[in-house]
Order: C-alpha cells, then structure tokens, then sequence
C-alpha cells in the first residue's frame, strides 16, 4: 500500500513537474506553432488571393494587349495601304515627270542635231559661196563691179547736197555778210589769245547768245539794221560791261554794228563764234579731228535713241538737268574729250526748238571745217579705176562734208569691194568682211 501511495505520490510529483514545468512551454510552443499555422494559412489564403488577383489582371492586360495589338495591326494596315496608295501616285508623278523629261531630252537632241547639220550646210554652203566668190573676183570686170555695188551703197547713204548747215549757204546776203564781219573780227582778236582765255571767250560768247534768247527785245534791239550802230554799241557795252572779258565784248560790238537780216541770225553768229573759240583751243591742241570725230560719234549715238534726243531736245525742262544727263551719257568719263563735252553742254543749254542731234551733226561739220583736209584710208583688192576713185571721192565728201584725201593699199585678201577709214570711222563693204560676218551668223 505504501508502495501504491509512494509511486502514487511519485506521479503526482512526476504530473505536478509535467504540469509545472513541462506543459507551460509545450502549451506555449503548441500556441506559437498553432499561430504560426494559422499566420502561414491566412498568407497561403492572401497568396492564393493575389494568384487569382494575378491571374484576373493578367487576363485583363492579355486582353488588352490583344485589343491594341488589333488596333496597331488595323493602324498598320491604313498606313500601309495610305503609303502604298502614297507611292502608286507618287510613282505615276515620277513617270510622267520622266516621260516629259524624256520628251524634252528628246526635242533638244532633236534640235542640236538640226543646229548641226544646219551648221554643217551653213559651212559647206560657206565655202562653195566663197569659192564661187574667188573665182568670180578673179575676172577684172567681176572685181570692178563688185566696186562699184559698194559705191552705190554708199552713195545711197550720202546727202543729196553737200550743203553745211554751220555754212552761211543758208543766210540771207546781209546776214552773210554780218556774219562773215563777225567771224573775221573773231579771227582777229582770237589770235593772241591763250587756250583758257580762248574757253573764257566761249564761255562769255555762249551766256551772251542765251541772254539773247530769253530777252528777245533786246536781240531784236541789238540786230535792228535801222538802228545806229554807236548807240546798240553803247547799249552793249551798259549791258555787259564787267560781266564779260573785252575779247569777247570786242567781237559782240562788230556783231551789234553790221546788218542783219533776222533777229536770229545775230543769235546763231554769236553760238557760232562761242563753238569757233573752243575749236580753236582744239585746233592749237592738234585735237581737232579727234574733236569732230566724238562729235560725229555723239550725234549718232543720240540720233539712235530717240527718247534721249526728246529729253535732251526739251528746251522747257532746265538746261542744268539737260546737261548732267548729256554729262552723264557723253562726258569725259564716256571717252569725249574736255572740249567736246564743253561744245556739247554749250549746244544743250543753247537749244530752243531744234532738235538736238540736228544741232549736234552740224557741230561736227564745223569742227571737220576747221580741220583741214579729210583722210580717208582705203583697202581694195586691186587698183581702182579713175572714174571710181572720183566717185569715190566725190560721195565721201559728201557724207563728212569736207574735202577727202584717199589713200588706196592693195591686199587681196579683202577679194573684193572696199574697205573706207576715216579716223576711227569704218565703212567696210570687203567680200571677204561679209564672207566672215556669215560665217559668225552661222547657226551652232
């Protein structure tokens, strides 16, 4: 019995200990262990939530991924067929733009190649022409007349007269002879005379002739054949007296003192004695001829712009604007010399109802006046006859209106017709200058 109540007492204990000491810790571990069950149940619920959250948003994005990539692949096929709709028209712009590109190679192949047989035909045409030439200048009779067709050209563009408008041809013969007196006194006082007092002298001559013009009472005062010479000499000399040099006013009282016979007259005669001092300034320079021929050249180049003539013509517009733009188009800077551009600025400032280039073609006639004999160099194939050198000669003083000098040169070369040099001036009328000028207007 002990032995029941001491191994009873002894598993008491044994529980007691278990109870105290064991269970505690087992209890406590089996808690821990249940919540650490429980804690890896609610995560392994949350995971299988944030699976099936996975899996709805996956088939969500998968949707979505399938709904744009029908809307790229729908966007892709517009584009596609815009950019191939795109390169169809832009290849048929191509083509018609290589197809006329073509076209346009074509048409200028086709018309070089024409230039080049048109170019060929010109040449060997060219050259038959200038062999049939040659030997037709071969013959005298042939070489002649091909003289005297370039004699009948020239003579078609000679004046009919050889009547000089700076002559007194057209003066009455009281005005002829007042001007001859005038232009004798002129000569006289002229002489002594330095080049610049000769340029102050037109200058004095040139402000006279236009005070005449715009105060045409005393004009017609100064050239009254009735009046009494002393006293028109006494009102010039009131009137001028101070303003210009004595040579001058020595010369415009032996004009006041003679006849006239139209108011005009004394007024042109004091322009012309005005032009006469500046030539003679050039005549002492040996500058004459180049003089007349810058004239000659000036009055044709305005002669062939009518608009500059009509503006340089204008005597109502100031003289002043009419000068810078004859300054401008014929001054020193052009090539004319300093008295050129003083006769042609004289001439401008002077005009009152002619027309300029009329004006300025007579101002060459009176310089060649001046300048003696004309030389005019002339190239031939062959001697000239007598009969033509005259002809010749007779229609060249025509056209400078001064007596002409030739100087024949013989060169073959020329094969035919002549060739005419006077200063700077060429007529050629040669075969062989003609013969070259169509070789040079030959196409290609």
């Amino acid at each position: 019995m002990a032995t029941f109540i001491g191994q009873l007492i002894g598993f008491a204990v044994i529980v007691f200990v278990i109870v105290k000491f064991v269970v505690p810790p087992v209890r406590s571990l089996m808690a821990a262990r249940q919540e650490e069950v429980r804690t890896q149940l609610a995560d392994s619920a949350e995971a299988a939530q944030r699976v099936v959250d996975a899996d709805t948003y996956l088939a969500q994005r998968v949707a979505e991924g399938r709904s744009e990539a029908e809307t790229i692949v729908g966007e892709a096929t517009s584009d596609a067929q815009r950019i191939a709709e795109q390169l169809r028209a832009q290849a048929v712009v191509d083509g018609d733009r290589i197809r006329v590109q073509g076209d346009q190679q074509v048409v200028l192949l086709r018309s070089q190649r024409v230039r080049e047989l048109r170019a060929e035909l010109g040449r060997e045409a060219l050259r038959r022409a200038s062999d049939i030439v040659r030997t037709r200048v071969a013959q005298p009779e042939e070489l002649s007349a091909s003289v005297d067709r370039f004699l009948d050209e020239i003579d078609a563009m000679a004046p009919v007269t050889l009547a000089v408008s700076a002559s007194d041809d057209d003066l009455r013969p009281a005005s002829r002879e007042a001007r001859a007196a005038t232009v004798h006194q002129f000569d006289a006082v002229a002489g002594p005379l330095t080049d610049d007092d000769l340029t102050q002298m037109a200058a004095d001559l040139a402000a006279v002739a236009g005070l005449l013009l715009r105060e045409p009472m005393l004009a017609r005062h100064l050239s009254d054949g009735s009046g009494d010479p002393e006293a028109k000499a006494a009102l010039l000399d009131r009137v001028l007296s101070g303003q210009v040099k004595d040579s001058a006013l020595t010369v415009l009282r032996t004009a006041v003192s003679v006849r006239w016979s139209a108011t005009r007259d004394l007024v042109d005669t004091v322009q012309l004695v005005a032009q006469l001092s500046l030539l003679e300034r050039a005549r002492r320079q040996g500058d004459v001829e180049r003089v007349a021929e810058q004239l000659f050249r000036s009055g044709r180049l305005v002669a062939g712009q009518p608009r500059l003539a009509g503006l340089l013509s204008d005597y109502a517009e100031p003289a002043d604007g009419r000068v810078a733009l004859l300054t401008s188009v014929l001054g020193e800077s052009c090539g004319n010399s300093a008295v050129t551009v003083a006769l042609l600025s004289q001439t401008v400032r002077l005009l009152h109802g002619e027309r300029v280039d009329d004006v300025i073609e007579e101002l060459a006639h009176l310089a060649v006046a001046r300048q003696g004999e004309v030389v005019a160099e002339v190239v031939a194939a062959a001697d000239i006859t007598p009969a033509q050198r005259e002809r010749l000669t007779s229609i060249l003083t025509r056209i400078y209106r001064h007596p002409v000098s030739i100087q024949m040169t013989i060169d073959p070369a020329v094969l035919g017709g002549l060739s005419v040099t006077v200063g700077e001036e060429v007529i050629d009328g040669t075969l062989s200058s003609r013969l070259a000028a169509a070789t040079t207007n030959l196409p290609g």
